[in-house]
C-alpha cells in the first residue's frame, strides 16, 4: 500500500537548469510537466495477501524464538523470563523489552487471561501499540518538487531502495528526478542510472563531481522541469566518519540554497539485520541531519526484527522532548521491487508472532 497523496500546489515556472551536471532523460516527454498537481488519491493498493506471506516468511526466524515461549501450560514467572530472553535475542533491547513485559502483564491481568496461548495475542497487541507511532504514509505534493534526501551506512541497501521507491512513485503517477550525489563509491552512478532506465525517469549526475553541487543542480533542474519528486542519493558512510557526516550537512545546506523549504524529507535506510546497531545509526544520523523517516531493509531471514521496538521506544523519548517520532515509511523483505512496502504496525506484529 503506497498511500502517496498529492495535495494541490502551484507549479513553478519552467526555466533551464544551470550547472555542470548532466541530466539524462529516459523519457523525453517527461520534461513537459503540468503547471499544477491536482488533488488525487494514488492508484488502488496492490493486494496485501502476498505481501503478508512474504513478510511472515521474512520474520520467521525472529518470530520462532518468541512463539516457542507460549507452548507451555501455565502463565508464571518462568514464562515471562523466557519471553524476556526471547525479546532480547530478537534485539528489542533492554528498555523496550522491559516496556513490553510490563504492558503485557497488565493486559494479562486486565483480561484475566489464563492460557499461555492467549498471551501471544496480547503480546502482538502490545507490540502493535508500541509500533503504531512509526506508521505514517509518505506524503508528496505539498511542495513541488518534493525533495527527498536519502542517507545510510555502506551496504544498507540505500541505492536499491531508492530505485524501488522510484518505481512505486512512478507507478503512482508522480514524475521523479534522481540525483546521483554518491560520487564516492565506484559504480554508484552507474547503479542509479540502471534504476533510472528501468523506471524511465531522468537522472542528474556528474562524473567525479562534488555531491553538494550535484544535489543543487538536481533540485534546480527538478523545479525547472516541473517534477513532483527529486530523490537525492548520497554516499554510504559510518556515523564515526565525522568528515563524511559533515559532508551530509553540507549537502543539506546546499539543497536549502536551491530550495529554501527543502529537503522536505530526510530518510535513513537501515539494515534490519544489524539489530541494535541500527538504533545507534538512527540516533547518530538524526543528530546530524534531523531525520523525518526510515526505510528498514533486509528483514527477510533476520532474527533481529525486534529492533523496531527499540526504535519506537526511542521515538517516544523524542516526542517527550518536544520533537516528533521518526516514522518507518517502508520495510523490505527481499530484492524484488514488490518486496518494499509501506509499514503497518499491526501487520508487522502479526507477522512477527505468526
Amino acid at each position: 500500500m503506497f498511500s502517496f497523496f498529492k495535495k494541490k500546489i502551484t507549479g513553478q515556472p519552467a526555466t533551464e537548469a544551470t550547472g555542470n551536471s548532466t541530466a539524462t532523460p529516459a523519457n523525453t516527454s517527461a520534461s513537459a510537466a503540468p503547471s499544477e498537481v491536482t488533488p488525487q488519491q494514488m492508484p488502488a493498493e496492490r493486494p496485501r495477501a502476498s505481501w503478508m506471506a512474504r513478510l511472515g516468511q521474512g520474520l520467521r526466524r525472529t518470530g520462532q524464538t518468541i512463539s516457542t515461549v507460549f507452548t507451555g501450560t501455565k502463565i508464571d514467572d518462568a514464562l515471562y523470563e523466557e519471553l524476556e530472553t526471547a525479546l532480547l535475542m530478537a534485539d528489542a533491547g533492554g528498555q523496550a523489552t522491559e516496556y513490553l513485559l510490563a504492558d503485557l502483564k497488565k493486559r494479562v491481568k486486565d483480561t484475566s487471561t489464563t492460557e499461555p496461548s492467549a498471551v501471544k495475542a496480547l503480546l502482538a497487541a502490545s507490540i502493535a501499540q508500541l509500533l503504531k507511532p512509526l506508521e505514517k504514509p509518505l506524503t508528496i505534493g505539498a511542495h513541488k518538487p518534493t525533495i527527498i534526501m536519502v542517507a545510510g551506512v555502506n551496504g544498507a541497501g540505500k541505492t536499491t531502495s531508492i530505485g524501488k521507491l522510484t518505481r512505486h512513485l512512478s507507478d503512482s503517477g508522480a514524475s521523479v528526478l534522481l540525483a546521483a550525489a554518491d560520487t564516492f563509491r565506484a559504480a554508484a552512478r552507474e547503479q542509479l542510472a540502471v534504476w533510472a532506465t528501468r523506471n524511465t525517469v531522468e537522472i542528474v549526475s556528474q562524473e567525479g563531481g562534488d555531491p553538494a553541487s550535484v544535489s543543487f543542480d538536481a533540485v534546480t533542474a527538478g523545479r525547472a522541469r516541473g517534477k513532483d519528486v527529486v530523490l537525492v542519493d548520497t554516499a554510504g558512510r559510518l556515523p564515526t566518519q565525522l568528515h563524511l557526516m559533515e559532508e551530509l550537512k553540507k549537502i543539506k545546506r546546499v539543497v536549502q540554497k536551491a530550495e529554501a523549504t527543502g529537503p522536505h524529507e530526510v530518510l535513513l535506510v537501515i539494515d534490519g539485520n544489524t539489530g541494535q546497531n541500527a538504533l545507534a545509526q538512527v540516533k547518530a544520523f538524526d543528530e546530524t541531519l534531523g531525520l523525518t523517516g526510515l526505510i528498514v531493509t533486509k528483514l527477510d531471514g533476520t532474527a533481529k526484527g525486534g529492533v523496531l521496538a527499540a526504535i519506537a521506544l526511542w521515538g517516544q523519548g523524542r516526542v517527550a522532548a518536544g520533537g516528533s517520532a521518526v516514522p518507518v515509511y517502508f520495510i523490505g523483505v527481499g530484492e524484488a521491487v514488490e518486496d518494499l512496502e509501506t509499514f503497518n504496525a499491526q501487520e508487522f506484529a502479526d507477522a512477527l508472532l505468526g
